[in-house]
C-alpha cells in the first residue's frame, strides 16, 4: 500500500503540473472561490467538496481557514488516499471527512454551509447526470448558502470555442516539450468532453434550485459561476 500511494502521489504531482498548465490562472481561482465563501459563511463553516481526490481544496482552505472543516467525496477511492494524505502533511487533516463514491450516493448527518464543485462537470455525460448532480448538492446545503461550480464549458459547433481550443493549444505548445502532433492528440481527447454552453449551465443551477447566478471567471477552456442556494 506504501509502494500504491508513493505512485499516487507521484501521479497527483504530476496533476498539479499540469492544471496549471491547461488552467493557467488555476491559483487565482482558488483564491477567487476561497473570497466568495468567506464572504457568506460564517467562521466555522462545514464545507462540502464535490470531487475532491486532487487534495488542493483541503490544502488551500484549510490551512488559511482553521475553523473550516470538511467532506470531500469523489468516485476515486485512490484519488481520496491522495487527497486524504496531503491534508496530513499540511497538518488539516483532523478537520477532513472522506466519502468514496457520488455525490448522489452520499447521505451526510448535517446540512452544509457551502460546496464547491471545481474541474467535474465535464466529466459527466449526459445533461440528466449533471442535472442529477446539481440538485444533490443543493440538497445538501442550508439555505441561501454560497456554491462555486467550475468546469470546462463552451458550444464546440462555434468559431469562438474554436479560438478559445487554438489558445489553449498555444500555451501547452509554449510551456513544454510536447509536439503539434501530442497536442493535436490532446485536443481529440478533451473535444470527447461533455461540454455545455455557458447558457446552459446558468439554466441548469436555475433548474435544480440556485438563485443569484454569475459568472466570475473565463480562462481558455474553463469557466466559473458563483450561486446560492433558495432561501
Amino acid at each position: 500500500m506504501k509502494d500504491d500511494l508513493e505512485f499516487d502521489m507521484e501521479m497527483a504531482r504530476e496533476y498539479d503540473k499540469g492544471i496549471r498548465r491547461a488552467l493557467p490562472t488555476y491559483d487565482a481561482l482558488f483564491r477567487m472561490v476561497q473570497s466568495f465563501l468567506r464572504a457568506h459563511v460564517k467562521d466555522s463553516a462545514n464545507v462540502l467538496i464535490v470531487g475532491a481526490g486532487g487534495g488542493n481544496e483541503f490544502v488551500k482552505f484549510g490551512t488559511a481557514n482553521p475553523t473550516w472543516t470538511f467532506a470531500g467525496v469523489d468516485p476515486s477511492e485512490a484519488m481520496l488516499e491522495v487527497a486524504l494524505q496531503k491534508a496530513k502533511n499540511e497538518g488539516v487533516h483532523e478537520r477532513v471527512s472522506i466519502h468514496t463514491g457520488k455525490i448522489e450516493q452520499m447521505q451526510f448527518n448535517e446540512k452544509f454551509d457551502g460546496a464547491t464543485c471545481l474541474l467535474v462537470l465535464h466529466f459527466i455525460e449526459t445533461m440528466e447526470e449533471k442535472r442529477s448532480l446539481l440538485r444533490t448538492v443543493k440538497e445538501q446545503l442550508q439555505p441561501g448558502s454560497p456554491f462555486v461550480l467550475v468546469t470546462m464549458y463552451g458550444d464546440q459547433s462555434k468559431p469562438e470555442f474554436d479560438e478559445r481550443m487554438n489558445l489553449w493549444k498555444s500555451i501547452w505548445l509554449d510551456l513544454t516539450n510536447l509536439t503539434n502532433e501530442d497536442v493535436e492528440e490532446m485536443e481529440r481527447s478533451v473535444r470527447g468532453l461533455s461540454f455545455i454552453s455557458a447558457i446552459e449551465i446558468e439554466e441548469l443551477l436555475e433548474q435544480t434550485g440556485f438563485e443569484h447566478i454569475a459568472q466570475f471567471f473565463s480562462t481558455t477552456l474553463f469557466g466559473g459561476w458563483i450561486a446560492h442556494t433558495s432561501k
